[in-house]
């Protein structure tokens, strides 16, 4: 279950074990036959790489096959040792069978018995150490997802503790909503209770949403999940304590239970993975090509107007993540102290703030702003997996306070330096068109798009300066 967090750990498994497959394959060819083993494999028609790649795909394939890249109800190194050594006695067998089709009898018998001898003691002990370093990067805060409990009764109980039990999956329960049945044996702070559930959600970073009532509130599961979806949360309900379907709700499994989740925003796992190789390589091709870029602005900046070089300020990011962004500073030094000056004086109407004259941008900060050069140093932000290329941009905390429900769906998506709103309509005086075009990018979001986004910004930029 939970499939966008199984993903990652799968993903791995499947690297690992075709990796280490394939380089156990080449490593026993040199320690058996030297170091002409390519001759020896090509004597009998094989080439020594590509046999390696086969047998990792193969071994891959039978693991899969076997059940081995799902998650575990009841899970052991015990069990993992027999299914590794059923995936080795299926292969062998599989392997001696061809041999003998193909009658190929000069392969040796006494290789192909080291091979998958030996692939059992590694599969075994690269797959434990793929989990603890999962488990290792979770407890340093690595990609954790927070979820809140609705309900505070046995049930909800017992669905939190299966989930705090999978630590590979990177999901924490910060704490539980009473529904006024509380279970002694809680052992998570309760929050509230269910009619502060908008408060609680806005008051830190919760990705997540479980639903674990008493089946005589189930009336109260529609307009929760409701809510959750006009803030852009992921909804789970353990059918053992509900019994009920929902439209737009897909089944998975989890931890021997069937849990109805409901996904509001993108969530194909492998796609947001490729989005996210693809902001670390533009961020480290950008960083690098930049640099004198970066290093002009700064010696115009200390020489004209003096430090401090870059402004950082505390903008609020995936589901209410807060961090500091980065920007080269293109208003005076007390422009934050200043703000009470012109908070009534911006273009946009809405919560967001966006001023064209205003008094505090310095002259080096205007030409920065009509060419975006301010917003570069945000690919650092980029690379440390706090922003993205593409995205709604982030907005500081007293921003987010005057959001609607709605508008806070922004906050599904990690936030970007370029996005929708920048390349299709830079201007909106209307912060709710700002809104709307932001959620169309959640809403329709796929690699591709993010591409023609990326293609789009240098001719908006051009054809629409910054302000």
């Amino acid at each position: 279950m939970i499939r966008r967090y199984i993903t990652a750990l799968r993903l791995s498994f499947m690297l690992v074990d075709g990796g280490t497959a394939a380089l156990l394959f080449i490593a026993l060819s040199v320690v058996r036959f030297g170091p002409s083993f390519r001759d020896l494999w090509a004597s009998v028609g094989i080439d020594a790489f590509v046999g390696a790649a086969a047998y990792g795909a193969a071994w891959v394939a039978t693991l899969w096959v076997l059940g081995l890249y799902r998650l575990r109800a009841r899970w052991s190194a015990r069990t993992e040792l027999l299914d590794i050594l059923r995936a080795a006695l299926l292969v062998a067998v599989g392997v001696f069978t061809l041999l003998f089709l193909f009658k190929l009898p000069n392969v040796s018998r006494t290789f192909l018995i080291m091979l998958f001898g030996a692939q059992v003691a590694l599969s075994l002990a690269s797959r434990l150490a793929v989990r603890a370093g999962f488990e290792q990067l979770r407890a340093r805060g690595y990609n954790i997802r927070y979820m809140l409990v609705v309900g505070a009764g046995s049930e909800a109980r017992s669905f939190a503790n299966r989930i705090a039990r999978r630590r590979e999956l990177g999901l924490r329960v910060v704490g539980h909503l009473s529904d006024g049945d509380v279970d002694p044996r809680l052992c998570r702070p309760v929050l509230g209770r269910l009619q502060d559930i908008e408060s609680v959600v806005h008051s830190g970073v919760i990705d997540e949403v479980a639903i674990c009532l008493a089946p005589g509130d189930v009336a109260l599961i529609e307009p929760l999940t409701r809510l959750c979806e006009e803030e852009g949360k992921i909804v789970r309900i353990p059918l053992e304590t509900t019994g009920l379907t929902l439209p737009g709700a897909r089944s998975e499994e989890f931890d021997g239970i069937t849990v109805l989740s409901l996904v509001y925003g993108p969530d194909r796992a492998i796609a947001l993975l490729g989005k996210r190789l693809l902001d670390i390589v533009l961020a480290i091709i950008g960083l690098i090509v930049l640099m004198p870029v970066f290093g002009l602005v700064t010696l115009i900046m200390v020489t004209t107007e003096g430090r401090p070089v870059l402004f950082r300020q505390v903008r609020v990011g995936l589901h209410g993540r807060p961090f500091r962004i980065a920007k080269f500073r293109t208003m005076t030094a007390d422009a934050e102290a200043r703000y009470a000056e012109v908070e009534a004086l911006s273009d946009v109407k809405g919560p967001a703030f966006k001023m064209t004259h205003d008094p505090r941008i310095t002259p080096l900060g205007r030409i920065l702003r009509a060419t975006s050069i301010d917003e570069l140093p945000q690919l650092w932000n980029v690379l440390l997996g706090e922003m993205s290329i593409v995205g709604p941009r982030p907005a500081p905390p007293r921003e987010v306070a005057g959001y609607d429900v709605w508008h806070r769906r922004r906050l599904s998506m990690k936030p970007g330096i370029t996005g929708l709103w920048q390349v299709e309509s830079r201007f909106d005086e209307q912060f709710d068109e700002r809104a709307t075009l932001d959620l169309a990018y959640i809403d329709r979001w796929s690699l591709w798009l993010d591409l023609r986004i990326i293609v789009r910004t240098i001719p908006a930029l051009v054809t629409q300066p910054g302000r």
